[in-house]
């Protein structure tokens, strides 16, 4: 099927908006231009949005199998549709978890009963998560891994993660790590800082995170392995992996939105939307995440996006569990938060959610170029709504951003050559 998309608006080099038609035929992009052959095209009107490549997130949770309460692949996947995303990575602390190679093709199989957008599946590093025992790194490859992480939790032993990371570099995969250093946390439950002693909370001292990204780069240089930081949070940690590629050790990092835009003076009460691992830090890590994406220590933007049951969240700051919904919201509100704010170009925040995810992890989408995969979404960036969690697709509600007024929301989502969302309403 041949489709058009008329009236479109291209961001061009110099920042400035150009009015651009675009040719898609068997999934893939034809043709780019303001004069291209739109003949015998189905063609949808973009009504002057501009038109980007779909947004990559490397690290999501769609908790099947295990959570379906909190989660689908098909709520998850339809949230990710309705944010812009088109290519997800989704981690592995699931129960079961996707340890084996018979448990990976059943969750491969599941995602191509059940996805909305294209899936890219963890497997987990450690059998069932627990640090012991190193997973089939060959067997799950060959059943369709995208990568190997333990996240959710660090893996705690420096040979574990020496031998698994030899294993990832023999079959030329990264490692993925979820940071954190199990005898520093001490119960804790926020960062420790000014709002722990005030609330009398037991605190994660920023040390618990980046001792581990230290050790873990100094192993992923003897093992010749890519190694990648999840969720960054500390000027530390910022400081280990700016250290680490200077020295020329294969290390990326990503930040997700909440740690570029909150901190932990932000924390509302004891609201446990606000309550995530990595916590809200202090004002001058926010600082220090936002000049480590500006000058490339952080590769991309992450959403972490962590779903949970109302009632989960009810059960107060110390019992609650840790995350929040982001693929709704991401880019609306980065776009009105830092872009709208001169804190970052329009093009910088594009290139932070699709060619540097892509980039950092050898993969062929966001691209919008003629023969890349028409993998598109169509932003508004003037129409400006309120968050509001009851509109969400996803199953969890738990985002600290309620009421936030932004800019820059998705109006259409489209995946190689389909559209999968437009306009308010799933089209798959």
């Amino acid at each position: 099927m041949k489709l058009c998309i008329q009236n479109a608006k291209l961001l061009a080099e110099d920042q400035t908006f150009q009015k651009t038609n675009i040719v898609i035929e068997n999934g893939i992009i034809q043709a780019i231009g303001s004069e291209v052959d739109t003949t015998g095209a189905a063609c949808i009107d973009a009504n002057g949005c501009l038109l980007s490549p779909g947004f990559v997130d490397l690290h999501v949770h769609l908790r099947e199998p295990g959570g379906e309460n909190k989660e689908t692949i098909e709520t998850g996947t339809m949230a990710a549709a309705k944010g812009g995303f088109t290519t997800i990575a989704a981690m592995p602390n699931t129960r079961p978890v996707p340890d084996t190679p018979l448990q990976m093709n059943w969750l491969s199989n599941r995602i191509k009963e059940k996805a909305a957008v294209r899936v890219l599946p963890y497997a987990s590093i450690t059998i069932r998560e627990l640090g012991e025992e190193l997973t089939d790194f060959e067997g799950l490859k060959e059943a369709g891994a995208f990568a190997f992480t333990d996240d959710g939790v660090g893996v705690q032993s420096a040979d574990m993660m020496l031998q698994a990371m030899k294993k990832a570099a023999a079959i030329d995969k990264p490692i993925v790590a979820h940071c954190e250093e199990n005898t520093l946390i001490h119960g804790g439950c926020v960062h420790e800082g000014s709002y722990s002693a005030e609330q009398n909370l037991p605190g994660i001292p920023s040390i618990c995170e980046s001792v581990q990204i230290a050790r873990d780069c100094l192993l992923a240089e003897a093992a010749d392995c890519h190694y990648h930081v999840c969720h960054i949070s500390t000027k530390e940690s910022v400081r280990a992996v700016r250290d680490a590629k200077k020295a020329g050790i294969r290390v990326t990092a990503e930040v997700t939105p909440h740690h570029l835009l909150l901190s932990e003076e932000d924390i509302i009460g004891t609201d446990t939307n606000f309550k995530m691992n990595p916590p809200l830090r202090g004002a001058d890590d926010r600082l220090a995440l936002i000049e480590g994406l500006l000058d490339g220590t952080i590769d991309f933007i992450a959403t972490d996006h962590a779903p949970h049951t109302r009632d989960e969240k009810a059960q107060g700051m110390k019992l609650a569990p840790f995350g929040i919904v982001g693929l709704e919201t991401a880019f609306p509100l980065l776009y009105t938060n830092l872009v709208k704010k001169n804190v970052l170009t329009l093009q910088q925040l594009i290139n932070f959610l699709t060619i540097k995810p892509a980039e950092a992890f050898n993969l062929t989408y966001g691209k919008l170029e003629v023969g890349a995969p028409a993998d598109l979404v169509l932003l508004d960036l003037e129409n400006e709504h309120e968050i509001n969690p009851e509109e969400f697709l996803s199953k969890g509600k738990n985002t600290p951003f309620a009421g936030w007024k932004c800019q820059g929301w998705p109006v259409m989502t489209m995946v190689d050559g389909k559209v999968v969302w437009q306009k308010g309403r799933m089209l798959v």
